[in-house]
């Protein structure tokens, strides 16, 4: 079912890209700078307390090039990718966040269960423990949403597919076109056919994965990296069209997780 939104979030639509291109001077001189998260942990968890939407990274095992602990795939693009998606959603929006509403949480913890969001990246080197499939197994049957990100080719595809096997046997991925929901909960995005920030030597495509309701509970942006272009939104690292592109995807992420 397609969001109703109020004439208010309409003509935040609208002016969306001006908002995003004059975040950009705010994003920039912010950047390495943690402040607040570094200086005052208590500050950051009051934050996210109060948030009504709460980024979730998810730290998982690793056994192909990653490793578990420490900063391996899982943390690519780590923070500023949150901090910029969570500030520009927090000025396009009227969701109530900071761009400090953002979390580390492994894979197989009771505290995943907290957060109805959760961001995967370079699930290419995932190796899920017992525990951590019987985790994400539970996570998605109560209604948790993952976005899969940051990794490319069929074989990590195939591979990523294996892992999720372990905890549901008989899903599949499925390729999504352009009608689904989750591409006009908050922008209308025009075209799939989009442009990744490098070559990863096949174009971008959207699968889902739905549970046995039907619900569609992970977006798996494949061949791709679009946390990529949260990361360096503030600097001319990327052209402005799929940058901006890979944040009215983002909002619409974060906005399909609070409504379904």
């Amino acid at each position: 079912m397609k969001l109703r939104i109020s004439a208010k979030r309409v003509a935040m639509a609208g002016v969306a890209a001006l908002l995003l291109v004059s975040s950009w001077a705010t994003l920039n001189a912010q950047r390495g700078r943690r402040g607040l998260r570094q200086q005052d942990p208590e500050a950051q968890r009051r934050i996210v307390e109060a948030s009504e939407f709460v980024f979730a990274r998810v730290q998982f095992g690793s056994g192909r090039g990653g490793y578990r602990g420490g900063y391996g795939g899982w943390a690519h693009d780590y923070p500023d990718a949150e901090e910029h998606i969570l500030q520009i959603a927090n000025e396009a929006t009227t969701v109530n966040l900071s761009k400090l509403s953002y979390v580390i949480v492994p894979l197989d913890s009771e505290e995943l269960f907290r957060y109805p969001f959760a961001y995967f990246s370079e699930v290419g080197q995932m190796n899920m423990s017992e525990k951590e499939v019987a985790n994400f197994r539970e996570y998605l049957n109560r209604g948790g949403f993952a976005m899969i990100d940051d990794f490319d080719s069929q074989y990590s595809l195939d591979w990523f597919l294996s892992q999720m096997r372990m905890a549901f046997p008989d899903r599949n991925f499925v390729e999504l076109t352009l009608d689904h929901p989750i591409f006009h909960t908050f922008y209308d995005i025009p075209t799939l056919d989009l442009e990744p920030p490098y070559d990863v030597g096949s174009p971008p495509k959207f699968y889902g994965y739905f549970d046995d309701k039907g619900r569609l509970c992970m977006i798996i942006n494949h061949n791709n990296d679009i946390g990529d272009f949260w990361e360096w939104i503030d600097q001319p690292m990327y052209p402005l069209q799929p940058s901006t592109e890979a944040l009215r995807l983002g909002i619409n992420y974060l906005i399909f997780t609070l409504t379904h």
